[in-house]
């Protein structure tokens, strides 16, 4: 099945070096991730799942995403996701803060008002 869990022979502690928190950057789920400079190379000990992350990241794509692409734990695409970040290869955007969304009633208003339009 394709939905079927899969388990590695590479434990989520090798992968994030031991770590279960970011060091510096943290990156939530919803975050969306692009490639920073896709000429900077990765230094050669980067794991294949980091690698893997920074292609993922050629196009625009949240955290979540990326991690079921891969099917990393989301922890441990974190942790990655946030190393990428501190070293210069991700850059991060966050979310639409609450406070800068429209409000519904004022969405569904100007849906209406484009509804008696027609």
């Amino acid at each position: 099945m394709s939905g079927e869990y899969h388990d590695s022979a590479v434990r989520p502690y090798v992968l994030t070096q031991g770590r279960a928190r970011p060091t510096r950057n943290t990156v939530g789920l919803d975050t969306l991730l692009v490639v920073a400079d896709a000429g900077k190379p990765l230094p050669p000990s980067a794991a294949r799942q980091a690698r893997d992350l920074l292609r993922m990241f050629g196009r625009l794509l949240s955290l979540a995403e990326a991690a079921a692409h891969l099917r990393l734990p989301l922890s441990v695409a974190g942790i990655l996701a946030s190393d990428l970040v501190d070293s210069g290869h991700l850059i991060a955007r966050s979310r639409i803060p609450e406070a800068g969304r429209p409000d519904l009633t004022t969405l569904q208003e100007v849906l209406n008002g484009l509804r008696r339009l027609s």
